[in-house]
C-alpha cells in the first residue's frame, strides 16, 4: 500500500460540508473526492482530511491523504482525478508521503480567512463567497480586540455547540484584520479550532468594528468561557480555509495567503 497526500481546493457554496454523509442526496467535498479516486485507482479509496469544514465554506489549501494499492504517476493521479471530479473541487497538487503521515493528526497548525465585502452597494461577483457589511468597520479597533485572543486559552466562548473537540485550549497564532479598498480581511491561524471558532470570532470582532461594542468586550468574552457571551455566528460562505502546515520532512506545498485574490 501507498500513502498519497493532495491539495485540495473547493467552492463550498453547494456542498453540505467537507464531511461524508450517509443521508441520501446531501453532496460533500468528501464524497465527491473519494468517488473519482475510486475511479482512478479502480478500488474503494477513503480520503483523511487537514480540516473538516461546514456547508458553504470553501478551500484554498485543504490538505488530504489516501492510501492505494494502485499505481499510478502523480500527473496520472492529478489529472484523471480532477477529470472525474466537478467544476466545483479540484486537486491542486498530489505527492506520496511516509506511512506515518496524517492529514489530520500530524498537521502542525491550520489557516483560515474570512472575507466581509464592507461597503453599502452588495457585490455581485461575490455572492456567496462573501458576506455583506454595509455598516463602516474600525479596522484599528478590531485589532486591538483580535490581540486580547492571542496565544493560548480557553476558547469555549467561541466553540459551537456541535464541537467534539476534547479540549477547548487552543493556540492561537494569529489573528489579524486588514483593509484592501472595500474589503475587510480577517486572517486566523492555529494549532487547531473549535467548531465554529472562526466564524464566532469573526462575528465578536465585526460587532466591535461596528461600534456595538468597546475594545474591552472582547476581554470579558473570553474569559467568561460561555458561548452566549460573544458575539454572533456569521455565515459559512465567508469563510475560507487556506492552508494547514506540517513538519518539513514531508516537503508538502504550502497555500500562501498572499497568493489568494483577495
Amino acid at each position: 500500500m501507498m500513502r498519497i497526500a493532495a491539495g485540495v481546493e473547493y467552492d463550498g457554496r453547494a456542498f453540505a460540508g467537507w464531511q461524508r454523509q450517509t443521508q441520501a442526496g446531501l453532496r460533500t467535498v468528501q464524497g465527491e473526492i473519494e468517488k473519482a479516486l475510486s475511479r482512478i485507482a479502480m478500488e474503494k479509496v477513503a480520503v483523511y482530511c487537514a480540516g473538516r469544514t461546514d456547508a458553504g465554506v470553501h478551500a484554498l489549501g485543504q490538505v488530504i491523504h489516501f492510501d492505494t494499492g494502485a499505481k499510478r504517476t502523480e500527473r496520472a493521479w492529478l489529472l484523471g482525478t480532477n477529470s472525474f471530479l466537478p467544476d466545483d473541487v479540484k486537486l491542486t497538487w498530489v505527492k506520496p508521503v511516509a506511512a506515518h503521515f496524517h492529514a489530520r493528526y500530524l498537521a502542525l497548525g491550520r489557516a483560515y480567512r474570512y472575507l466581509v465585502h464592507n461597503r453599502s452597494g452588495r457585490s455581485a461577483l461575490w455572492h456567496g463567497r462573501t458576506i455583506e457589511w454595509p455598516v463602516p468597520l474600525d479596522i484599528d479597533k478590531m485589532n486591538q480586540a483580535a490581540r486580547i485572543l492571542h496565544g493560548e486559552h480557553d476558547f469555549s466562548s467561541f466553540r459551537g455547540r456541535f464541537c467534539q473537540a476534547k479540549t477547548p485550549v487552543k493556540l492561537l497564532r494569529q489573528l489579524e484584520v486588514n483593509r484592501r479598498g472595500h474589503w475587510v480581511i480577517i486572517d486566523a491561524e492555529a494549532s487547531g479550532f473549535l467548531h465554529n471558532m472562526v466564524r464566532n470570532m469573526a462575528g465578536t470582532l465585526l460587532a466591535i468594528g461596528s461600534g456595538k461594542k468597546p475594545v474591552d468586550w472582547m476581554n470579558e468574552v473570553l474569559h467568561s468561557r460561555e458561548r452566549a457571551a460573544a458575539g454572533e455566528t456569521v455565515p459559512g460562505y465567508g469563510l475560507y480555509f487556506m492552508h494547514a502546515r506540517f513538519a518539513d520532512e514531508f516537503d508538502l506545498p504550502i497555500f500562501s495567503n498572499n497568493e489568494f485574490p483577495l
